[in-house]
């Protein structure tokens, strides 16, 4: 009698099952259904199309959301999200239907009340955020006004009042370019950040063509009314406006001084060498001033960065070779023009001399250029019909503003309304200031070319902030997961190998990830088995904790 043939499916896992771990863990699924609310009859509720979304968007394989269904192809789906979901099921339609749902529930709202969640979970810090803006970029053209709103407006269940303030779409326009991609339309996210693991706790997306400076003190008053936050905000120069000061009174603040203001140009420069004091940072030493720019006291600390310092007066020198060979070239044009009278050529040379930062021209002589009636050699007693006048000179360095480059290279001022240092010292003001790369890192995160919003391609800005907040939220995910590997390494002492095969207890999560490709579940005659997990992988699921090993099985 013959044996029944042994069925066998393979599924991919590799590292999605961290990322499902990591979501169960936040209970995402359970506030995005409480928020938007379940219908009966959907196959997947709007929290796990959610879910969906984020394993798609951080799936690293350069898979944007229009081939959302095919991501899933040959994936644990049902194993990941759901028993009976299918990749038929995450279709454009229904993908397409629950950004309109997260829009009509509002895009702040709804990733506040995740983070909140996801904070209170993973018992996140917030003794300092940090605040930043920066562009995200689209092709083609967008309606400023979305077809959409009609559809969403008969089937929210918000009053009247709720639908003015929520449903008013970004505009996806020209703007000013962080990038330097004045070509492209984009639109802004305005991100506040932890520093306790670089965790996004506030998102906010605007119009392409907003200024950080009008917005940032109210994307700090809205966080701190929804966080009741008490901590310290921490931003770049653009808060910093004596508008922006008055209107933070009730707030601590750190943030950076633009040296465009005078009184920033004078105290960078003003500084004695027995008033400065090493930090405790490597390569960095702090003088301080006081100051009541805008009619608030404040403290600042003027900073020299002994690298910086380096680099910049190189780049000081280049400056000035380069802009030498550009006011040659200038003056022998000039000097080939001619001038009805000498006032028009003092005019001319002087204003020439004003517009270089690092030169002027000296040893200015005039001379005169007689024009005559008749052609030919003048005779004694031919008649000039007028005079003409040329300009000569020497191109010399501005010595004085050369020097003070040279003294500000490296330099950069630090401002807080902290004035106590028994409350906050000033190298934690210089550690609390260099934390804010958290953001950078964050935003370059979000416009990696192999994360799946490197471009938008709906056509609505209603779905393209929905999207965004989708990317941040993918955000969210992976540094919790980065932010809890590395504190359980840290607890136990413990350490996994990088790229390049050493042992680290600060691992990237995307080192992780890749290290899980290759990982399959196996239905063998319908039972779930795993292949590929190795005692390394093994290992670094039982610092993660139970939620993501039970989607290797380990449970």
């Amino acid at each position: 009698m013959n044996e029944a043939l042994e069925t066998i499916k393979v599924l991919n896992i590799d590292h999605l099952g961290i990322v499902a771990g990591i979501i169960d863990e936040m209970e995402l699924v359970e506030e995005v259904n409480k928020k938007v609310g379940i219908k009966v009859k959907e196959t997947l509720t709007p929290g796990q199309v959610m879910k969906a979304m984020i394993l798609n968007g951080l799936g690293f394989l350069s898979a944007p959301l229009y081939l959302f269904e095919e991501f899933f192809v040959g994936k644990a789906t049902e194993h990941l999200i759901r028993k009976g979901v299918y990749p038929s099921h995450l279709n454009d339609d229904r993908l397409g239907r629950a950004l309109d749902q997260y829009y009509q529930v509002g895009t702040t709202k709804l990733f506040t009340a995740i983070a909140i969640k996801a904070a209170d979970k993973f018992q996140v810090e917030m003794n300092s955020i940090h605040l930043d803006g920066s562009s995200m970029y689209v092709h083609g053209e967008y309606e400023k006004e979305s077809e959409t709103i009609d559809k969403i407006n008969q089937e929210a269940s918000l009053n009247q009042a709720e639908l003015e303030s929520e449903m008013k779409p970004i505009e996806i326009v020209h703007g000013y370019s962080r990038d330097h991609r004045p070509d492209l339309k984009q639109f802004i996210i305005d991100m506040i950040v932890t520093g306790d693991g670089d965790i996004p706790l506030y998102l906010k997306v605007d119009s392409g063509n907003v200024d950080d400076k009008s917005v940032f003190v109210s994307r700090l008053k809205e966080f701190r009314k929804q966080w009741t936050f008490a901590g310290i905000c921490v931003a770049d120069s653009a808060l910093y406006t004596a508008d922006n000061l008055e209107a933070m009174r009730e707030l601590k603040w750190i943030t950076r001084v633009p040296l465009s203001i005078k009184e920033a140009q004078h105290k960078i420069l003003d500084i004695q060498e027995n008033e400065w004091q090493e930090s405790e940072t490597t390569g960095y030493k702090i003088a301080t001033r006081e100051s009541e720019y805008g009619k608030i006291k404040q403290r600042w600390l003027i900073i020299e960065s002994e690298q910086r310092k380096k680099s910049s007066i190189q780049q000081v020198k280049k400056q000035v070779e380069k802009q030498l060979e550009k006011a040659q070239a200038a003056l022998r044009k000039l000097s080939r023009q001619e001038f009805a009278c000498q006032a028009d050529a003092k005019i001319a040379v002087e204003k020439l001399s004003l517009s270089w930062k690092y030169h002027q021209i000296k040893e200015i002589e005039y001379s005169e250029k007689p024009e005559y009636t008749k052609a030919g050699r003048p005779s004694k007693s031919t008649e000039k019909q007028q005079i003409k006048y040329q300009v000569t000179g020497q191109i010399e360095p501005r010595i004085e503003v050369i020097e003070a480059e040279k003294i500000k290279a490296g330099r950069f001022i630090l401002a807080t309304n902290i004035l106590d240092e028994d409350e906050l010292n000033n190298q934690q003001v210089l550690l609390e200031y260099k934390a804010q790369q958290s953001n950078e890192r964050g935003f370059r995160f979000l416009k990696d070319p192999l994360f799946f919003t490197s471009s938008v391609f709906v056509k609505s800005p209603e779905r393209v902030e929905a999207i965004a907040m989708i990317m941040e939220l993918c955000l969210l995910v992976y540094n919790l997961a980065q932010r809890k590997l590395r504190q359980a390494l840290l607890l136990s002492d413990g350490s996994v190998r990088n790229q390049v095969k050493k042992f680290t207890n600060k691992p990237t999560m995307r080192w992780i990830f890749q290290m899980f490709q290759s990982v399959h579940l196996l239905l063998v005659n319908g039972k779930q088995q795993m292949s590929n997990l190795t005692e390394e992988r093994q290992k670094i699921l039982r610092y993660l904790g139970e939620n993501c090993r039970q989607y290797y099985l380990m449970i």
